[in-house]
Formats: structure tokens, C-alpha cells, sequence
């Protein structure tokens, strides 16, 4: 079966997309896979209504979900920090598990697929959080994207680095449900001829793309010393679990590692770009701004260190 046939799965987490009246129903209850012919989500859920929740995305590859950890801690992180209640992992892993195994009871084993923890503040007419998990193969544009690499453009992302010392509200750092700026920036991208965005600051400093980390590789001409390099977190961006992963990985190989402020002259004068994330991987930069970069020559090295890093 190709990844366009397969067949999407969703589990209700909290029990508090139908089926129960009370909160205690609902933490007694224990995840179901539901029907996904049928609506699920309330007209007054606030992910739909304001799109305030969090939510992780990871890879589910050979039966086996990558990287868990290190989203389920991030995923903690961003509730926290939206004032959530805490999510209980133990019942996301279950939920996960579930959603896993009628994933491939649907679609055979070994599927590549994207599987996503989505956790709202719930119904405004109740207040109590919802919660899904769902399972879906991987698209074709995300295959090509790997194997041919991305176009991209920069764009000012509209706030200075220190915004989250000035406004914590504005959330920095969580992996919150409120993707539309995101989104518009990947369209206003295709409509202008290329793949993909890498966000700028109001200082011309380098931040993220739209839905992945930029990690830079460089290598001394003089002592060979390799070095792959990604902005902080400080400068106002998610951080990482795909290039958390290869960089361990990486200092593992021999490489050095390093956060660092980044310009778009750093970007064209590296000896390769990537955008890195879980589900894609890795998408190498073959163009920014117009200007096409070289065939990086550690670009082997590089990818197969991301792809160990996010599967293994």
C-alpha cells in the first residue's frame, strides 16, 4: 500500500470528545479509537474557536514511534506554559500505543507515517481540556522534499529577539495550535515560485522555518575541524527535538556543535543548509533568496547523521 492510500486514524485521549458527561467519567475513561467518518471535535472547542492548545508531531516508522522523549517533554513544556493542565503521559503513550496499532491493523506494518498529540484547553461550554492523537502517512511532498531538497525565501517574522522578555504572552517557544501566520508564510512562499521560509528577526537575524529548525553546517579549510551550528533558543524559537537529536548524534561522529546567532550571510557562505524537523527529517537548501547554494560536500554525511538521529 503507498503512503497516499493509507487509511488516517484518530484517538480520542481525555474522553472528552463525546461519549461521557462528567469529568469523572471522562478520567475514568480510557482512549478510544474513534471514527473518522464521524465529527468529533464541538463547535465550541477552543483549538477550532482560538487555537489555543499545544500539539507534537512525530515520526512513526517500523511500528516504532521516534523521539518520544524528547517531544513528550516539549509537550509538557508548551502546556505548561499556556497554563494547561499537566498532560498525564502515561495516558498519551497508551492513547499513542492504541492509535499505532489500528494505524497498522488499517494499513499493514512498517507504514511511515506522521503521528500527532493535540491537547486543547477543551470546550468553552464546559472547561474541561480535549485531547487526540492522530496518525496519518506521510505526504509525497514531504518524500520529495527529502530526496531533492527546498527552495526557500526569507521573511521578517515581525518581532525583535527579546520578545519574550517582553511579553511572555506571546508565548515564544511553545508549540502552540496557532499556526495561521505560519501557514500564510509557507502559501505567500508557493505563490512566490519556491518551497519553503526561513524567518528573520526584526534585527536580520536568522530564527526557524515555518515548521522546522535551521542547522547550518561549517567546516574550517584550514584544520577540517566540521561544525554544524543552529540559532538559540534565546533569539525567539522553538526548541528543536530533530536537531537536539542529530546533534548528539553528531558529537558522537566527531563534530562539533554550537547555538549561535546566525545571519543570512552565514547561511550563504556555509558549507550546507538544512531545514530539519521529525517527520521530514531533513530538506537540504538549494536555493535562498534567489541564490542557489553548491552540493554541500558533507551533505552525505550530513543527512545520513539526520536521518540515524530522527529514526533511530
Amino acid at each position: 500500500m503507498s503512503n497516499r492510500e493509507a487509511e488516517f486514524v484518530v484517538v480520542d485521549v481525555l474522553g472528552t470528545n463525546g461519549g461521557v458527561d462528567t469529568e469523572a467519567e471522562a478520567e475514568a475513561a480510557d482512549p478510544q479509537v474513534r471514527d473518522v467518518t464521524v465529527p468529533m471535535i464541538y463547535a465550541d472547542d477552543l483549538a477550532a474557536v482560538r487555537g489555543d492548545g499545544v500539539f507534537e508531531t512525530f515520526m512513526l516508522r517500523d511500528s516504532h514511534v521516534r523521539n518520544r522523549e524528547r517531544h513528550a517533554i516539549r509537550f509538557q513544556r508548551s502546556a505548561a506554559m499556556l497554563d494547561l493542565p499537566e498532560p498525564e503521559l502515561d495516558r498519551w503513550f497508551r492513547a499513542t500505543d492504541l492509535a499505532v496499532a489500528s494505524f497498522e491493523e488499517k494499513n499493514g506494518p512498517g507504514q511511515e507515517a506522521a503521528l500527532r498529540w493535540v491537547y486543547s484547553r477543551g470546550r468553552e461550554s464546559t472547561g474541561r481540556p480535549t485531547g487526540w492523537v492522530t496518525v496519518a502517512p506521510v505526504s509525497e511532498q514531504v518524500l520529495h522534499d527529502r530526496k531533492h531538497g527546498v527552495r526557500v525565501m526569507t521573511a521578517e517574522r515581525g518581532f525583535r529577539i527579546d520578545l519574550s522578555e517582553r511579553s511572555p504572552w506571546a508565548l515564544i517557544g511553545a508549540k502552540t495550535l496557532s499556526y495561521a501566520a505560519n501557514m500564510a508564510a509557507l502559501r505567500s512562499a508557493k505563490a512566490r515560485g519556491v518551497d519553503d521560509v526561513i524567518f528573520l528577526s526584526d534585527e536580520s537575524l536568522v530564527l526557524e522555518g515555518p515548521t522546522s529548525t535551521v542547522v547550518v553546517a561549517e567546516v574550517d579549510s584550514s584544520t577540517g575541524e566540521r561544525r554544524l551550528v543552529t540559532p538559540p533558543t534565546h533569539v525567539g524559537i522553538l526548541k528543536g527535538t530533530s536537531q537536539a537529536a542529530l546533534f548528539k548524534l553528531a558529537e558522537q561522529r566527531g563534530w562539533k556543535t554550537e547555538e549561535r546567532v546566525l545571519r543570512v550571510e552565514d547561511l550563504l557562505n556555509a558549507a550546507g543548509v538544512w531545514l530539519v524537523s521529525s517527520v521530514r527529517v531533513q530538506a537540504r537548501v538549494i536555493q535562498l533568496d534567489g541564490v542557489s547554494l553548491p552540493w554541500p560536500e558533507v551533505a552525505d554525511e550530513v543527512e545520513a547523521m539526520a536521518w540515524e538521529a530522527v529514526t533511530s
